[in-house]
């Protein structure tokens, strides 16, 4: 049989994928004739789910149901030059301009992936091209045929890539072209091109933050697809914290090894995978008080936030900017009055790695 959990990361799960309210959301606004929202960042930390809501989002909308609705999916890579890659996108659904009184937009095979660029019907009009009115002429019909375009991007990151294409995407808005965006990002990453001037419409964007598994679908999930007992399934859900890289990572190794090794003996090659591919980038990334404050918060289950400022010393000063940062970057819990680290064995990697 073959193994029904996967931890490829930014592949979705075909047979383990837990559904959030997150990607309901998102999806109920869309199928409104007009939808409220034009513009969606899912964040949260490495591992989370990102990826996997926009995968969803992107299999709604391109399913027979959106496609009636009039919906057309674009997913862009944000590492090469998304305008580029979204006029090819349109010239293949037949937005392309077609008179042959008007200079024509010819794709070559690069922009569709194999090489080249784009070329242009005459020599002399090549001065005059902008890639940006090409796609608002298409916009234009597509506007006309009563479609609407959604836009993907996994990953984004303050980039002239980035630049360039939400410069453009704002300006399609203001214009009320049936362009949607959803993107996703660390919390880093998404907040630098938020900062950039005349973005106004990004830094506005409804924020959409990944949340923990369900500990009841997580249970179910693991009950169904290795035949545990209630008992034993609550006890791995429990284990993962709702992490969603922990819960594909112990569905895969307890799948491998539940013949011959139980679940605590399977807790050590769980940990050992989740600081080398997740932990230690996380760790790279967090600036010198972010370490300093997840040490503190390493050395017990939880803290009330007076322990918390004493620990912290003169630092206390900045401990609730550095907390909420930490809560953005979805490393931190706060309960009421206590605090604590959100990922499981976090505090273990940290007393191993980084003391």
């Amino acid at each position: 049989m073959q193994n029904p959990f996967t931890t490829t990361f930014s592949k979705a799960p075909e047979n383990t994928y837990i559904d959030t309210d997150k990607t309901t959301e998102i999806l109920e606004n869309f199928k409104y004739d007009n939808p409220s929202e034009s513009v969606y960042k899912i964040t949260g930390v490495r591992g989370s789910g990102k990826t996997v809501i926009l995968a969803k989002i992107e299999e709604q909308l391109r399913s027979e149901d959106y496609k009636k609705l009039g919906w057309i999916v674009l997913d862009l890579n944000p590492s090469r030059d998304m305008l580029q890659q979204m006029a090819a996108m349109l010239v293949k659904e037949g937005f392309g301009r077609k008179s042959k009184k008007s200079r024509s937009l010819n794709v070559s095979a690069s922009v569709l992936g194999t090489g080249g660029g784009f070329g242009f019907s005459s020599e002399n009009d090549e001065a005059f091209f902008d890639i940006g009115v090409e796609i608002e002429g298409m916009l234009q019909e597509v506007q006309k045929k009563g479609k609407k375009i959604f836009i993907g991007i996994d990953e984004v990151s303050k980039t002239l890539e980035m630049m360039k294409f939400a410069s453009e995407f704002g300006r399609w808005l203001r214009a009320s072209y049936p362009v949607f965006l959803v993107c996703t990002g660390l919390y880093e990453n998404i907040m630098e091109v938020c900062n950039v001037k005349n973005l106004t419409f990004f830094r506005r964007a409804t924020t959409v933050k990944t949340e923990p598994l369900s500990f009841v679908g997580m249970t179910e999930m693991y009950r169904r697809q290795l035949k545990v007992d209630v008992e034993v399934a609550k006890k791995m859900a429990k284990v993962t914290k709702g992490y969603a890289y922990a819960f594909q990572e112990l569905g895969v190794l307890y799948f491998k090894k539940k013949d011959v090794e139980g679940l605590d003996d399977i807790i050590p090659a769980l940990k050992s995978q989740l600081f080398a591919y997740s932990y230690e980038k996380i760790w790279e990334e967090l600036s010198e008080t972010d370490r300093f404050l997840s040490r503190i918060l390493s050395e017990k289950t939880e803290y009330k936030r007076e322990e918390v400022l004493v620990l912290m010393g003169e630092r206390k000063e900045i401990y609730s900017m550095y907390r909420d940062r930490l809560i953005k970057r979805g490393l931190v819990d706060v309960r009421q009055a206590y605090i604590s680290l959100s990922l499981p064995f976090f505090a273990d990697y940290i007393h191993d790695y980084c003391l």
